[in-house]
Formats: structure tokens, sequence, C-alpha cells
């Protein structure tokens, strides 16, 4: 059952009392009240600790599968969560400790961790059956690659992406890196459970380094623009379309790994999968010689077109 809801809370007392309620719900949908109790105990922590240090908006949302939930927390904070230090005293000092909070978590969870965005922070845990005694629950940073310096090589070839749906392209990437996410997660964290997260996970993080970085930097100057359209050059090596030609498979794998509602996350919509399909398309053929052609897709209401590059 992907679940593409979340929850917005108020900067408030209430917060996390709301948090609980709907994680509760949540649980029960997917048929899991076996987590109730440590997932209402553990977002209580997480968004109690997000409201007295971190900054708006704040959000609380539910992903992972329904065998292994995870219950986020977001706000707008860059500061890292600090782990709590191992219990060394009595129960007095731990209630006294500023860290208490993800202890609680910790005890909570069968996994938890924390990933830091330009814009702010996401903190997480894996509601465990029973609250442990101790907190011994494995932490987990995860990490995006950073993409690949511009290729200076005579086999480069200057590649362009005409007209491209800007608004289109923000929300497959959004979905894009959701997906990224949620996959390297699974296989940080669940292995053995899920062998084709890390198998996908490898997969596109050798396809995001086909990318220099003026190819992102130019889509997102162009959002920031509001621009409807835009035209994107970028250079690309040649050895990059054999990967582009897998990756146009795996992708349609990982939707199937979606619809399968073996995550709890959304494939990507039929328009988005249009688009996708015409980018890789595109580069492939530009790569093999071939000129490049615009996106024929629905225009955007008043569309112009901006060179960019």
């Amino acid at each position: 059952m992907p679940l593409s809801s979340e929850l917005t809370l108020a900067s408030s007392p209430r917060a996390a009392a709301d948090a609980r309620r709907w994680v509760s719900e949540v649980c029960r949908q997917l048929e899991r009240s076996d987590l109730v109790e440590c997932a209402e105990l553990g977002v209580s922590e997480l968004v109690a600790n997000a409201i007295l240090h971190a900054t708006a908006p704040f959000k609380v949302r539910v992903r992972g599968t329904a065998s292994h939930p995870r219950i986020e927390v977001v706000d707008g904070s860059t500061h890292p969560p600090v782990p709590p230090a191992p219990r060394d005293g009595d129960d007095l000092d731990l209630l006294l400790t500023f860290g208490r909070g993800l202890a609680m978590v910790a005890q909570c969870a069968v996994a938890w961790g924390a990933t830091i965005e330009p814009d702010g922070k996401i903190v997480w845990f894996e509601p465990s059956p029973d609250m442990a005694d101790a907190g011994d629950a494995e932490w987990v940073i995860d990490h995006q690659d950073d993409h690949s310096p511009e290729p200076t090589s005579d086999s480069a070839v200057e590649v362009r992406l005409l007209a491209l749906d800007v608004a289109l392209y923000a929300g497959l990437d959004r979905q894009y890196n959701e997906l990224r996410r949620e996959l390297r997660l699974l296989s940080l964290s669940h292995q053995s459970d899920y062998p084709l997260a890390g198998d996908l996970t490898s997969m596109f993080a050798s396809f995001e380094r086909q990318f220099p970085a003026t190819y992102r930097e130019q889509l997102l100057d162009a959002e920031a623009r509001g621009l409807p359209r835009v035209d994107v050059t970028f250079p690309m090596m040649r050895e990059s379309a054999p990967i582009l030609v897998t990756m146009t498979e795996m992708f349609d794998v990982a939707d199937a790994f979606c619809r399968a509602e073996r995550l709890l996350a959304m494939a990507r919509t039929a328009p988005q999968r249009g688009l996708h399909n015409w980018m890789l398309g595109e580069l492939i053929h530009q790569l093999d010689g071939a000129s490049a052609q615009p996106w024929s897709g629905h225009p955007s209401p008043s569309a112009s077109t901006s060179q960019v590059g």
C-alpha cells in the first residue's frame, strides 16, 4: 500500500499528540498493530526534540515497507542530531540528560538514523514490536554520492535536452530522490531481506556518475527562475550509453517494485515516465551521433523556452 500522505505538524505542544494519533492509524492500516506502542513513543520523542531544538516546517511520515515500516520526522534545521551517549549511571541521570529523547528512540527501534538535506533534516526510526532495556539499535547515516566532474576526455560528447518541461522534471527528480533514498536505506539495514535494493542502489550510483554537475545546476536554475521549458546542454562520455540503456529497464523494475507494494513509496506517474524515457532515449541517440529532438509532451500554459548552457 504506497503511502503518499504525510502529516504537517504545528509548532505547538499538541504536535507530539497529533503525530502519535496519526502514526498509530497508519500502523493499523498496514496491519502492524504490534508496532503501535513503540511507534507512538518513538515519534513523540522525535517530534518533541524537533519542536524544542529545530525549526519549522515540521512533518511526520511513514516510509519503508509494510514488513519494515520507517517513521520519519522532518524539520527545517540542518544541524545533525547527536546520538545518545551510552548509559552510565542511574535512571535519574538518564532523565536529566539532554539526549534522553534519542535514547528512548533507540530503545523503541530496530534501526534508526538521519539524513541531512540542503534545507533541513530527516530523523527516522523503524519501530520494534517490543521496547528494549538498552538502546542498541544501529544508528545509520545515509549520504548521497556527489555528481562527477565535467568530462574532459576526447570521447566526451555535447548533448542537449531541448524544450524540457521544468515542472514535470522537478516532480520526477523528487520522486527519483525519494526512491533512491528508500532503496539505499533498505540496502543498508535490510540487505538480506531486499537484495534487489542493493543492486538498484549500485546501479543508480553508477547512473548518477554519468552526469556532470552543470546538468543539475542548469535545471535547478531554470526551476528557481520559474521557466516552463528549458534547453539544457552538457558534456557526457560516449561510454555512458550502455549504462543509460540498462537504466531505462531498471527504472521500470523500480516502478514494479513500488507497485508490488514492496515499498511505501509511489512509482513514477505516466507523464513522469514519458519524460524520463524521452530524456534517456535522447541521450542514448545523441551519444550515437543523432541530432537532438525536443520534448513534445503537453506544453505548460504560456510555455516559452530559454536557452541554458
